[in-house]
């Protein structure tokens, strides 16, 4: 019954990831936001997330599995009230206190699937302690399976005329949460074998020790001033730095100075990789598949199979596993992920049979990775108990929200600019990103550019409120065209631009208070519409074509040096434990001694 809520945890999480997804559009018309607001809202998932597991890994052992499931279950409920709130918030505060709401119900709603990945990841290696990377490797089918559900609440929903109030679609996602809820009130959960045995929290957090907890340390502390940010507090990377080091330096006290492994801070950096790889790439793939197809229904349909055959993958871990073990799992996972991205970005690549050819062979490469890293911490590192991995599936998220979506992001950019240079000049000066004094506004790879600004150069890529304009205005004359023949009425806006201005004119027509930068923002974002980009529509059509297309594969076919790199990391991983007897399990007993059992 615990596996089965459990399991129901990790569908929540995706069917609210997903319908988040696609009622953006009713927040912006019901509460008259832009789409830079709106990308304001959604943005504060990943991190939040992965600060949440290792926070609470600590005090998994500590108060007991079932204390923080019922904090994770008030978190979603919470989630749900306060962003439920936006409408009536809205009516008496305006659009802030309706942003106030939203914003925060986002990120009370990924504090609570931190929480669970907390607890769900070690209670399942509790449940199961002589299978677990097969019985992890289900669990996490409930993520994939969340995210096809909530595609297909989607679906539905845009099949039916009334219109459906966007409470009632996120609402939803309120089903896997009360049954999770229900199932696990009062029921007694397991001690972790860790607690079992006898080894208390210092001696857990010795496991990991000053080596592996300086990995987390960095992610933490790079993530500091996102957080700040996020509640309005500005600082300098400087302040994360110091305060990553700070946190580093209480562990190493705490856990009394213990070295720990240099083989579990090894799995964490290659966790890292995984996080990058793996979320960083599906935040941006169905965007990307939608670009290269021209078409949002073929693009929902990649994305629908390729979660498809990972859910159902994930359930024939376990005779993988004994046929070749979990490292030899990985480092086959690593090549295909590696072939599969390779693909996806080659030019080649341009039917649905090909792309979606190319996009099973990454799935089928990405499917192993997330669970089964899991499985080795846990089996190798027992006495680390829920807080080592923790660590590791805290980190994963962390990379994808610091470096996995924002990285890929600058490699679209970075190929696209080249492009579109080579192409037009004048098409790139036109859309090129700029600041408040029309200067050019270069951004850079994270961390990275800082660092080596010859490995990551900072580039001005394409302005996307600007693009936007030129996407909302093709499509309107595709429509048109259609309306056209067949003798409907024309679209009423022709972009999404002059909805907003539209929106913000009524406001102010009700005496209802208008941000004076957001008014600005899209009056110079419109006269720069009839002005540059308008006249120049047809001739700037095939260069920002052909660029954004460039950016978009090339971003893939560069991201596969990470999962080559994996397969590098595990294969190393693979040879160490050959010259070492071979990979086995470790177990405790009720003394805490530990001894090996092979697979």
């Amino acid at each position: 019954m615990l596996f089965r809520a459990s399991f129901l945890t990790l569908i929540a999480a995706g069917i609210g990831f997903s319908v988040r997804g696609f009622i953006l559009k009713d927040w912006g018309n019901q509460f008259g936001f832009t789409q830079a607001e709106l990308g304001g809202i959604s943005g504060g998932g990943l991190i939040g997330f992965g600060v949440a597991i290792i926070f609470f890994s600590f005090f998994a052992d500590l108060f007991g599995y079932g204390k923080l499931m019922l904090v994770a279950f008030l978190l979603h409920a919470s989630s749900a009230i306060v962003t439920f709130a936006a409408t009536p918030v809205y009516a008496t505060y305006g659009k802030e206190g309706a942003f106030v709401c939203l914003n925060l119900g986002m990120w009370l709603f990924a504090l609570g699937n931190g929480t669970c990945e907390a607890v769900i990841n070690p209670l399942t290696a509790t449940l199961f302690p002589r299978n677990k990377t097969h019985w992890l490797n289900i669990l996490h089918a409930g993520w994939p399976l969340g995210l096809i559900l909530g595609a297909v609440v989607g679906v539905v929903f845009k099949q039916i005329d009334a219109p459906i109030r966007w409470e009632i679609k996120l609402g939803i996602f309120l089903i896997p949460v009360l049954l999770y809820g229900v199932m696990m009130f009062n029921r007694p959960f397991p001690k972790s074998e860790a607690e079992s045995a006898g080894i208390d929290l210092p001696h857990m957090m010795g496991t990991v020790g000053l080596l592996g907890f300086a990995v987390a340390a960095v992610f933490l502390g790079l993530a500091v001033p996102t957080l700040l940010g996020a509640v309005g507090l500005s600082v300098s990377p400087m302040v994360g730095y110091g305060a990553g080091g700070a946190i580093w330096l209480a562990y190493t006290v705490y856990c009394r100075f213990a070295p720990g492994s240099l083989l579990i801070a090894f799995i964490y950096i290659l966790h890292a990789l995984v996080g990058y790889v793996e979320l960083g790439t599906d935040s941006w793939i169905t965007n990307i598949t939608e670009r290269v197809l021209k078409d949002e229904t073929t693009a929902l349909g990649a994305f629908i199979w390729v979660n498809a055959l990972m859910c159902a993958l994930r359930f024939f871990a376990g005779p993988i596993v004994h046929k070749i073990n979990p490292i030899g799992l990985l480092l086959i996972s690593a090549i295909l992920g590696t072939v599969g991205l390779f693909l996806l970005g080659q030019p080649f690549t341009n039917t649905i049979a090909l792309w979606v050819g190319a996009a099973t062979i990454y799935a089928l490469g990405k499917t192993f990775y997330w669970p089964t890293l899991l499985g080795v911490v846990s089996e190798r590192f027992p006495k680390g108990g829920a807080l080592a991995i923790g660590i590791s599936g805290g980190i994963g998220m962390l990379s994808a929200g610091l470096f996995g979506g924002p990285g890929i992001g600058y490699k679209q950019d970075f190929a696209a600019v080249q492009k579109i240079k080579e192409v037009s000049n004048d098409t790139y000066l036109r859309y090129a990103a700029r600041d408040d004094k029309g200067e050019l506004k270069p951004s850079g790879f994270p961390i990275v550019s800082a660092i080596s600004p010859e490995l990551a150069p900072p580039v001005a890529g394409l302005d996307n409120s600007k693009l936007k304009v030129f996407d909302d205005y093709a499509g309107y004359i595709a429509k048109s065209e259609a309306a056209k023949a067949a003798g409907k009425e024309l679209p009423k806006f022709a972009t999404t631009l002059e909805e907003d201005l539209a929106t913000l004119a009524k406001q102010k027509a009700d005496n209802k208070p208008v941000g004076e930068k957001l008014e600005k923002n899209l009056t110079d974002l419109k006269a720069w519409w009839d002005k540059e980009g308008k006249p120049n529509f047809e001739s700037d059509k095939g260069p920002l074509g052909e660029a954004r297309d460039t950016g978009a594969r090339k971003a893939l076919a560069w991201t596969a040096a990470v999962p080559a790199a994996l397969a590098v990391g595990f294969l190393l991983l693979f040879l160490y434990f050959s010259a070492t007897g071979g990979y086995t399990q470790v177990h405790l007993d009720s003394r805490g001694q530990a001894h090996e059992d092979p697979i």
